[in-house]
């Protein structure tokens, strides 16, 4: 038994190093993107740049309160998608970025610098951003993740996501035909909820 138990306790520890391991290297890479992607020139000034990152965070929720966004491909209603916040990292016109933290969209606390909200079906394939100015639809297009066990029931999904933008509103229409590419954290616990963790590089089309 002592011996089941040494050998019980060594694999314990391994996966958690493991998964320690890969999730700090993960949150390097993480990192690496938001650089290379800015700054873009809507950092500085009120234009949008030509790619812009955007930060997807928190637990997932059902959609109580359906938006009306202007998109045609997507009906946030059907109870398909659970949302989640977005926080500007680089590339949004400032003037944008200073709208929404004045209250803009459904706020959390004080001091939440919020800008918008994200809508993913996980049992399907589209995704919509909720952002000052606009908003866009995607689909997904492909992946590449790995599960990774948390040691209490749940499991890291890491890796990327891609997306090609099918529709987009607002400041944001040039970017249909764009792509947006995802690194990601995504930690799905025991319980069945999700809470996010992403950095989103959007691009627009060529």
């Amino acid at each position: 038994m002592s011996t089941i138990l040494r050998v019980h306790t060594r694999t314990s520890a391994t996966r958690v190093l493991a998964t320690s391991a890969m999730l700090a290297a993960l949150l390097l890479v993480l990192s690496v993107p938001a650089q290379a992607a800015g700054p873009a020139r809507g950092d500085n000034d009120t234009q949008l740049g030509d790619t812009f990152s955007i930060l997807l965070e928190g637990p997932y929720a059902p959609v109580v309160r359906v938006p009306n966004l202007g998109l045609s491909l997507v009906n946030l209603g059907d109870g398909s998608f659970s949302t989640t916040k977005i926080f500007p990292i680089s590339g949004l016109p400032k003037q944008d970025r200073e709208h929404a933290g004045r209250g803009n969209h459904d706020r959390g606390g004080e001091g939440d610098d919020k800008i918008g909200n994200f809508f993913v079906q996980f049992g399907g394939m589209f995704a919509a951003y909720d952002l000052p100015g606009g908003a866009l639809t995607m689909t997904f297009t492909g992946r590449n993740v790995q599960n990774v066990p948390d040691g209490e029931g749940g499991t890291y999904i890491v890796g990327t996501f891609d997306l090609d933008i099918l529709e987009a509103t607002g400041i944001f229409g040039s970017f249909a035909g764009g792509h947006n590419h995802m690194v990601d954290i995504l930690h799905r616990l025991a319980d069945g909820s999700f809470v996010e963790h992403c950095i989103c590089i959007i691009r627009r089309g060529a």
